[in-house]
């Protein structure tokens, strides 16, 4: 019998694949990175076919790091960076344009133009979702409207489009055209309570049905079809977007409870049950998972555009570190920032504001600034945005958390968790399996093929792996928060949006 279950995780700025043992214990990975591709200011790019090299060789290579086989897993799942979109010839399978990543805001006239004619409302009321650059719908239009010739075989159907799940099960699968709950709920063209493609929205951004992929549920025996591994076919049995994923694998499942991801950006998931919460404060209402023809468990949203990769643009694009983990003990060569704030809007503003015409912002300069508090400054920039939409939680009237659950990449930044726990009042816990996410997709899989028995099983198998208390009074955090605002608030209205 199968002893384990594999996990892709296919995100912004790498793939990596894991292997869980029935425990929910790592025992073996490899991870690899793809190329960040910058045509223009605002457009991120990623290549179609460099993702599926890059799954192929984090499989074979994390196999081999567990020092088992492909026939040694019961099933794998898929998680997948969100709203990146990607057209491909349905019959080739050949990519026809690099992949439009999720930060990119080249759809920025399209969104307006949404609002300017007055079809924000029953946007969101239709998807849960505001008009934003971020979706995948617009991304979509783009394509059709400016890749040539794309609208005229759209109109007969020889190409198919999809987020990130939909091009890996294409290629790596068995060719089946399908995606998830979560990953449709994040294109701007799903209804929230049909869990289908919604004509009025399709019409809205016009995107034909025949070139969608099938809407199924996150976790299923069948549904997703097979992987085939050096001959060998594994079930894939669960698709989920990364952050619903990283709900699973914090066993986020009961209605209030709570998780928060750093990666490349930044999510926070409240887990809201059967009701769909509708917030009147930037937030996003939107799918939590499905598991088989189990209801739809749905969740609210926070999501910032630019944490993680705000200390990536430190070291790449300025050189002020040598490496991401150099950030912690730079910033800790300071007891604060010098009053210099940074706001990473370089991708415009995303929950609570929902400013496209945001951009990148430093305040507080002064000959006294060194790159000491610059670095501490990103880090607080992460902490700050995390609190924002705490913040529009609690206005929309959710009571704030007693704690918060993390995980990602970040979290290894102790430095940055303890200013997480200052920021916020609340202590901060990161379990013992940092990476949640590949574990969420690894235990939607196993919860589908019953490898895992049921969600009980699941939660008994959460530890505390490390804590951070805050330190900081509540008149230095309040404080610091106020100006984190007026930071924010200087950083609007400066990329134009018109035609």
């Amino acid at each position: 019998m199968a002893e384990f279950v594999g996990a892709i995780d296919q995100g912004t700025t790498s793939t990596r694949f894991m292997v869980f043992n029935h425990d929910g214990l790592e025992v073996g990975r490899h991870q690899a990175e793809h190329r960040q591709i910058l045509p223009r200011a605002g457009w991120v790019e990623h290549d179609p076919a460099e993702i599926v090299r890059r799954c192929r060789e984090c499989v074979e290579q994390g196999l081999a790091a567990a020092g088992i086989e492909a026939t040694d897993l019961a099933a794998i799942g898929i998680t997948n960076q969100r709203e990146t979109t990607v057209v491909w010839d349905r019959g080739t399978g050949e990519p026809l344009h690099h992949a439009i990543v999720w930060q990119d805001t080249r759809t920025d006239r399209i969104i307006a133009a949404l609002e300017r004619d007055g079809h924000a409302d029953l946007i969101r009321e239709r998807t849960g979702l505001p008009p934003a650059t971020y979706f995948a719908g617009a991304k979509i239009t783009w394509l059709l409207d400016n890749v040539d010739g794309l609208r005229e075989r759209a109109a007969r159907a020889e190409i198919a489009v999809g987020t990130v799940d939909s091009w890996l099960l294409a290629t790596l699968g068995d060719g089946r055209h399908c995606t998830d709950v979560t990953n449709a709920s994040r294109t701007m063209l799903m209804d929230l309570r049909e869990l289908a493609w919604d004509d009025e929205m399709l019409a809205l951004l016009s995107v034909p049905r025949e070139i969608l992929p099938e809407i199924t549920p996150s976790a299923s025996p069948d549904a997703f079809g097979v992987m085939r591994i050096n001959g060998t076919e594994v079930p894939v049995a669960a698709v989920l977007g990364d952050q619903h994923a990283a709900t699973v694998g914090q066993t986020c499942f009961a209605a209030g409870e709570a998780k928060n991801t750093y990666g490349t950006g930044n999510f926070l998931v409240l887990n809201t049950g059967s009701e769909i919460v509708r917030s009147e404060h930037g937030l996003l209402s939107t799918v939590g998972y499905r598991f088989g023809e189990q209801p739809v468990v749905y969740a609210a949203e926070g999501s910032v555009a630019v944490t993680g990769s705000a200390v990536q643009w430190l070291r790449d694009q300025l050189g002020v570190i040598d490496s991401a983990a150099q950030s912690a003990d730079l910033a800790a060569t300071v007891d604060d920032t010098g009053g210099v704030y940074f706001v990473p809007a370089f991708s415009g503003l995303f929950a609570p504001y929902w400013r496209s015409d945001a951009r990148g912002t430093i305040v507080g300069l002064t000959r006294y600034s060194t790159k000491a508090h610059l670095a501490r400054a990103t880090l607080e920039s992460i902490c700050w945005q995390t609190r924002d939409v705490v913040e529009a939680m609690i206005a929309d009237g959710t009571a704030a958390p007693a704690e918060l659950r993390v995980d990602g990449g970040v979290t290894a930044n102790d430095v940055c968790m303890q200013l997480q726990a200052d920021a916020l009042g609340i202590p901060v816990t990161r379990p013992a399996v940092a990476e949640t996410t590949a574990l969420g997709a690894a235990y939607a899989a196993g919860l589908a093929t019953g490898f895992w028995r049921d969600q009980d099983e699941l939660r008994a198998k959460w530890v505390e792996d490390a804590r951070w208390e805050p330190r900081w009074s509540r008149d230095r955090r309040d404080a610091g928060y106020a100006d984190w605002r007026r930071a924010v608030e200087r950083s609007m209205g400066w990329a134009s949006t018109e035609g």
